[in-house]
């Protein structure tokens, strides 16, 4: 099975290095994922490609218009159904959990957000949901869109081994334990000899004690 990402923004050349490198690469390669970069601005309806205008109602900055974008998305999907995110600082918090609903969909339309918004007839009429990486604000929509599909592509079976994810930081709700590889000792600090133990039993216990220590100090501390 190959998951389609279609992502629709003002600037696509952004996308060109992170996806060309590394594990997304592999993962196109190999027919895991088909990444697909659509320009907003072929569907505008001017000679000057405007892609946003003035908001109704007053306000700084401009807001992205709602014909190329929908029209776009009407375009490349050709009536077949698929999950449609629009990349929003105001969305739903993308989290791991959400990464493993999307990675069970075999159509995804990433909406890049830029400017002030969009037009929000567009989630309207493409039921779209709208999705932020964070409580905090970026210059626009494509940085967020491309930590999904970083996020979702390497769930996807056969990217990364099975093993790596599963004892991975929020698979279980839980953040990862500490990892630690040769030299045994560097500059005065020492591996925790339980690993080098060879038993299992108690590698496993010390690692599930770090990780709910971990969580307990560092996310609540976040919140």
């Amino acid at each position: 099975m190959t998951v389609r990402f279609s992502i629709f923004t003002l600037f696509p050349d952004m996308f060109a290095g992170p996806f060309g490198e590394s594990i997304i690469r592999r993962a196109v390669e190999n027919g895991k994922v088909q990444i697909d970069i659509h320009d907003i601005r072929i569907w505008t309806h001017d000679r000057h490609r405007t892609a946003d205008d003035r908001p109704y109602g007053g306000g700084a900055g401009m807001v992205l218009m709602a014909p190329p974008i929908v029209e776009g998305v009407e375009s490349v999907l050709a009536g077949k159904p698929a999950r449609v995110l629009i990349t929003s600082a105001g969305g739903r918090t993308f989290d791991q959990e959400m990464a493993q609903e999307l990675a069970a969909e075999d159509d995804l339309v990433l909406i890049c957000g830029h400017y002030e918004g969009i037009d929000a007839r567009v989630t309207t009429l493409l039921d779209a949901e709208e999705v932020s990486i964070g409580n905090y604000v970026l210059t626009g929509g494509e940085l967020p869109a491309m930590v999904i599909v970083d996020s979702v592509t390497r769930l996807l079976p056969g990217v990364i081994d099975d093993a790596s994810i599963a004892e991975e930081s929020h698979q279980d709700g839980l953040v990862e334990y500490p990892h630690y590889t040769r030299p045994a000792e560097y500059r005065g600090l020492a591996v925790p000899p339980v690993l080098l133990s060879g038993h299992h039993a108690e590698v496993a216990k010390w690692r599930l004690e770090q990780s709910i220590e971990r969580t307990r100090t560092r996310v609540q501390t976040s919140k």
